[in-house]
């Protein structure tokens, strides 16, 4: 957690991607945040750094073929998140008006999901992220070990290749867009289990305003996948980057500025008299 020094602005949950080396190097955003007033906490989701056997790598069972056991370890990462704010919410300098949410990569995938389980989140920055299973795990250089899985091990779906994965996500967009008119129908009218944990399939649910950042000449996140999420977010604004997914990183300054500016437009004045009040009480307790 990065507090700053100064009285707190407001809170932002930070989400890493997945990899054993996604978490240092990202920490600057706590760090620049913390000294724009905002205290950032950074979720280490699951298997990840310490919390992980040591006899795995970061983050590979996420890799899983099989969608039953995916449902469970990103659903389990969401909860993480939601168990944040709720400890958040115990401070006593916390405003309920001003929490975000940050997530880049594998991060906005489980932040996309979060922002459309929990409204408590005033406002999401998703980063060089994505949707559609079908785009990520046939097209991504990440995901050669899950196609490689598919094809050795196929999963009880009986999917071993894109051809399989395309009788149920021939048009996984459309089909989220005109169908899905519920988180309940996400578990109830999907034709397979991967929709379950899809950002895609949350993205319209996503009723927050979202600053979505997309790195242009990405070659980790399929444009696909991006461009399928992108559609379906229905109060984001789009910010490019000249930049790959790993070199979106030299662009930090710039990022840092876009977010601070997006979560501060359009305070209503009657949220900051609240800041400022809540403030006042907390300096009379002191």
């Amino acid at each position: 957690m990065f507090k700053p020094e100064q009285k707190v602005k407001g809170d932002i949950v930070f989400l890493h991607g997945i990899g054993p080396n996604n978490v240092p190097y990202l920490e600057w955003y706590g760090r620049y945040f913390q000294k724009l007033g905002y205290r950032t906490s950074v979720v280490i989701l699951p298997y990840h750094l310490s919390r992980k056997p040591n006899d795995i790598e970061d983050g590979d069972p996420y890799y899983s073929p099989e969608p039953e056991k995916c449902t469970v370890l990103f659903h389990n990462s969401v909860k993480d998140v939601r168990r944040t704010i709720d400890l958040l919410e115990t401070f006593d300098d916390f405003s309920e008006n001003n929490l975000y949410l940050m997530g880049v990569s594998f991060g906005g995938i489980i932040g996309a999901m979060t922002l459309a389980l929990d409204k408590r989140i005033k406002k999401g920055i998703l980063m060089i992220t994505g949707g559609n299973w079908r785009w990520i795990n046939f097209y991504s250089p990440y995901t050669e070990k899950v196609r490689e899985r598919y094809a050795k091990e196929k999963n009880s779906f009986g999917c071993d290749s894109e051809e399989y994965c395309k009788k149920y996500r021939s048009d996984a967009a459309n089909f989220v867009k005109y169908k899905i008119n519920s988180i309940d129908d996400i578990f109830q009218k999907t034709p397979i289990t991967c929709y379950h944990y899809d950002p895609l399939s949350y993205a319209k649910f996503v009723n927050q305003p979202v600053l979505f950042i997309k790195a242009l000449f990405d070659k980790i996140m399929p444009h696909k996948a991006t461009n399928d999420l992108q559609k379906l977010l229905p109060n984001k604004k789009v910010k490019r980057l000249l930049s790959g997914h790993k070199s979106s990183y030299l662009f930090k300054r710039t990022v840092g500025c876009w977010v601070i500016n997006f979560i501060e437009e359009g305070l209503s004045q009657e949220s900051r008299e609240k800041s400022n009040k809540r403030e006042e009480v907390l300096e009379s307790n002191r």
